[in-house]
């Protein structure tokens, strides 16, 4: 893919996943205009302070949100890739106010695919979470819904019009409201609080993430849903390698909350192949495309991806490198 030549616009582009991404779209791909679209000018005019939009940037910051389908045609006229990172995630928010949830997280995909499909962009790529995977809470539940809504959205376009696609992964290191930041404020106090000593959880960083994203960009046909290979961590250890002197407090597993999370559960295998670095979720319907996708070593029966049967495990070590590296 010639990025150079390229328009792009990433939705929730002021949140860590966005700012990244600018980053490192700006330092190594340099396209030939990138949009931020978000809903607080706040955060815009903070992002703005780093990575200025003036006339010698190709970056401009595009106010709206996911719900107004009409801001969204107008932020999508001459785009050729959208990167859909826009959502609402913090479990006990979506809890508390479900509708909110859903007219962002999943009326907001619709808009998204709409506005694509009406304004002819070439590429849409979703970020998903291993959330969506047997979902035991709302804002999992939501991203289900919103995969589901991007992977069919195809059936909606015409041969010539956008592809739609997700990436699902973990937990990512030191992203706003990952336990990471968490422990390092509760570090302060000499107590951090667990809720369960077995709980074990996919990790990568924020760049691994983009650059996943990016990866999968220039591969995507339209309807994979991209599952990258990524170590797990035991909570534990995760503990041990922020705050190795706090006392640990075991307060119980949260409402909506798993003992483990799973990036690809037994039935999606059965239409998944696996490649060096990844899984590829095929579309059990791909009306819109009668295109080979990728080719790939195909999974045992009953093979399940979860953060407690992963072949690769972060150690105390492993995660202080990888923090430094955040």
């Amino acid at each position: 893919m010639n990025w150079s030549q390229k328009t792009i616009l990433v939705t929730g582009g002021t949140g860590s996943f966005g700012r990244k991404f600018v980053e490192v779209m700006l330092r190594d791909y340099r396209p030939k205009k990138l949009i931020v679209f978000s809903r607080d000018e706040l955060k815009q005019h903070e992002m703005r302070l780093i990575f200025p939009d003036n006339a010698s940037t190709p970056l401009r910051y595009f106010i709206g949100d996911v719900r107004d389908q009409a801001r969204l045609e107008r932020a999508f006229r001459g785009v050729d890739l959208v990167v859909h990172a826009a959502a609402l995630k913090q479990v006990p928010a979506c809890e508390y106010n479900p509708i909110e949830a859903i007219k962002t997280n999943i009326v907001g995909a619709t808009n998204i695919i709409e506005a694509a499909i009406d304004q002819n962009v070439q590429h849409v790529l979703a970020l998903s979470t291993d959330k969506a995977v047997n979902p035991a809470n709302l804002y999992g539940a939501t991203k289900l819904c919103a995969e589901k809504l991007f992977v069919q959205g195809n059936a909606y376009s015409t041969k010539a019009g956008p592809r739609f696609s997700c990436v699902r992964y973990g937990n990512v290191v030191g992203s706003r409201g990952s336990v990471v930041p968490l422990f390092a404020e509760q570090r302060k106090t000499g107590r951090i609080t667990i809720t369960d000593p077995r709980m074990t959880r996919f990790w990568l960083t924020l760049d691994q993430g983009v650059r996943f994203v990016i990866n999968c960009i220039e591969r995507m046909h339209g309807g994979e849903v991209f599952v990258p290979k990524i170590p797990s961590m035991n909570i534990m250890d995760l503990a041990h390698a922020l705050a190795p002197e706090c006392t640990v407090d075991n307060i119980g597993i949260r409402p909506g909350e798993k003992l483990h999370e799973v990036l690809l559960s037994e039935d999606e295998a059965r239409s998944t192949v696996e490649l060096e670095d990844m899984f590829v979720v095929q579309p059990l319907h791909p009306w819109w495309d009668d295109a080979q996708l990728p080719e790939g070593k195909k999974l045992p029966e009953g093979f399940r991806y979860g953060s407690d049967n992963n072949d690769v495990w972060l150690k105390v070590d492993d995660l202080r490198a990888l923090l430094a590296k955040a």
